[in-house]
């Protein structure tokens, strides 16, 4: 009698702890349901670096395509503006080469009340281009930092996405120029694929563009692109008087000097579309679109193998 007593209480205590699960899987439904928008539905608008466009719009394509509830609208703009949307309330993700400062943060949390996080998923470097007519196809970064004052021997024409506010000319003036200026020489190209039309019809011409726009030479865009310039290899940054090109390889070790982060801030207060995203990006199959990009993955380990060809 003890033991049927025993196993009908156990019984009870099962269904009862179902009951409980099932109640609250219901009312997290219920809850989620109340949300303007989830990971697997909903809209959000997105500010991004002009420069990373090849490799978000493949982002975008791959997550719509896997959650067909979801719409994303994303806005291409140079960095400066970007960083602006901080405080634009209807902006909740931005897509850039550096994340926020503590005023940043402090000014998000004040204008649209949330604190933000972000993270660094790949990184990118900086492309040299020239005319594939033109014969300087090695530079040290010494030859390049003459080259951006109009300093150089030859006379070549810096061109940029835009003269003030992207983060490619950011970039250069920071890291590269330093305390120099860049010369009034330079020329402002209203987009990436602009430089890359500006540089293949004038032979003095010298390019600087973001990896992702050439570098995937799986991409027929990226082909055609490549077939009206050509990249310059740089002076290794770790090994003096070796010449590398912006491959993965190099940009993950930094050898190659002009390597950059993407970063993504999210301003959301709840598991949100936005969320849904970041943990896209973040995780598998969001690193290999990034390293399928010929981007370096910045989470997912990234292994280097030697390989040996035989004939």
């Amino acid at each position: 009698m003890r033991v049927v007593f025993g196993r009908l209480y156990t019984a009870v205590c099962v269904l009862f702890v179902l009951l409980l699960l099932l109640n609250s899987c219901e009312s997290f439904d219920a809850e989620q349901k109340k949300l303007p928008d989830a990971w697997n539905r909903g809209t959000i608008q997105v500010s991004a670096d002009e420069s990373f466009k090849p490799v978000v719009d493949a982002l975008v394509q791959v997550y719509e395509a896997n959650q067909p509830g979801t719409h994303f609208k994303v806005h291409y703009k140079p960095e400066a503006e970007c960083l602006r949307d901080f405080a634009n309330d209807s902006i909740r993700m931005i897509i850039a080469t550096r994340g926020f400062t503590k005023s940043e943060e402090n000014l998000m949390i004040d204008s649209v009340k949330m604190a933000p996080s972000g993270a660094t998923v790949a990184r990118d470097a900086i492309a040299v281009i020239i005319s594939p007519q033109s014969t300087d196809s090695f530079l040290t970064m010494q030859e390049l930092r003459q080259i951006l004052m109009g300093k150089f021997s030859k006379k070549l024409i810096p061109v940029f996405d835009g003269v003030k506010a992207t983060s490619t000319v950011r970039f250069i003036v920071d890291s590269v120029l330093k305390s120099d200026s860049l010369s009034p020489n330079s020329v402002a190209a209203r987009t990436s694929e602009g430089v890359i039309d500006y540089v293949a019809q004038n032979p003095d011409a010298i390019g600087f563009i973001g990896v992702s726009w050439i570098g995937n030479k799986e991409d027929t865009a990226q082909l055609n692109f490549l077939k009206k310039v050509k990249i310059v290899w740089l002076e290794s940054r770790d090994r003096p008087g070796k010449y590398v090109l912006p491959y993965q390889i190099n940009i993950s070790t930094k050898s190659y000097p002009m390597v950059r982060d993407l970063v993504y801030t999210l301003k959301e207060n709840y598991r949100g579309l936005g969320s849904g995203f970041a943990d896209f990006m973040a995780g598998d199959i969001g690193q290999l679109i990034f390293k399928r990009s010929y981007l370096a993955p910045a989470i997912k380990t990234f292994y280097v193998r030697k390989a040996q060809l035989r004939q």
